[in-house]
């Protein structure tokens, strides 16, 4: 024979296409594992004035719970990889921690010019959330759009931000102070030293009842802004690698898709509120 037979080299070609799929689907499956392996713990935070999806766990002291939290726990267990959610202190100082890489993860952003030069976003966003204009029911105004607000002095979190457009409108046309607490601002429109209040819809509502006070303030019809929440990752994390967002974002799709959330939301509404009284 001259030669191999025909028969013989197929079956040569069929096995070296099937051995090629076998390595690659090696290399993959190591660089996800690699990814992991060094990130054993993943050190979250978030905002701590966001009742039900993040709040300071009274029962362990530094420790951040909710809602938000105990979904990235059942994003996160499958992959092999410890959760740490810590309480760091303000929203404000959370956001200077991502910048400099000392928390691999935040629990909930929405996306801003500014903070994608420091964090990367996970996609697809956990949840939608409206921003709503709270204000004391004795002193409801008419609000349609934002220009609506111009000639009222509003309040919201120090370093909050409600969606790149309205971020950009606010900072040159509208004037909000900026305080360190929730409590705080509302207060202060009970009080009159402000006209409103800008705070998420769900969350503030919550906040509202905890203090007693869900009956002195209303959200406007229209909201500000509706914006995705993500779970973010500091580009100074040594977890955050493209295949370890990856198979995060997978985790997510499915969870979001399952109804997984609104479960979550309203389990740990009521255990907020359980606090409270």
């Amino acid at each position: 024979m001259t030669g191999y037979s025909s028969d013989f080299r197929k079956r040569m070609s069929v096995t070296g296409s099937t051995l090629l799929a076998v390595l690659l689907t090696l290399i993959v499956s190591g660089r996800a594992e690699a990814s992991a392996a060094f990130c054993k713990t993943l050190t979250v935070s978030g905002n701590p004035e966001y009742p039900p999806l993040l709040w300071e766990d009274s029962l362990a002291p530094g420790k951040l719970t909710g809602a938000a939290a105990a979904y990235l726990q059942e994003v996160i267990e499958p992959l092999g990889v410890t959760l740490e959610v810590q309480n760091l202190g303000s929203w404000a100082r959370v956001q200077r921690l991502a910048r400099v890489g000392e928390l691999d993860m935040v629990a909930g952003a929405f996306i801003t010019s500014e903070r994608i030069e420091y964090m990367d976003y996970v996609l697809p966003p956990f949840m939608h959330v409206s921003t709503s204009v709270w204000v004391p029911k004795e002193r409801v105004f008419e609000y349609r759009h934002w220009p609506d607000l111009e000639g009222k002095t509003g309040g919201t979190l120090i370093n909050n931000s409600f969606g790149q457009g309205f971020d950009r409108y606010a900072e040159k046309n509208l004037e909000i102070v900026s305080v360190r607490t929730l409590e705080q601002s509302f207060e202060m429109a009970l009080a009159g030293r402000l006209d409103y209040v800008l705070y998420e819809r769900l969350q503030g509502q919550v906040k509202l009842q905890s203090m007693g006070l869900d009956d002195e303030f209303v959200s406007l019809d229209v909201p500000v802004s509706t914006e995705g929440l993500f779970f973010t990752f500091s580009k100074n994390s040594e977890c955050n690698t493209f295949e370890f967002r990856e198979r995060i974002a997978d985790r997510l799709y499915t969870l979001n898709n399952s109804g997984r959330l609104d479960e979550l939301v309203s389990e740990y509404t009521a255990r907020y509120m359980s606090l409270q009284f």
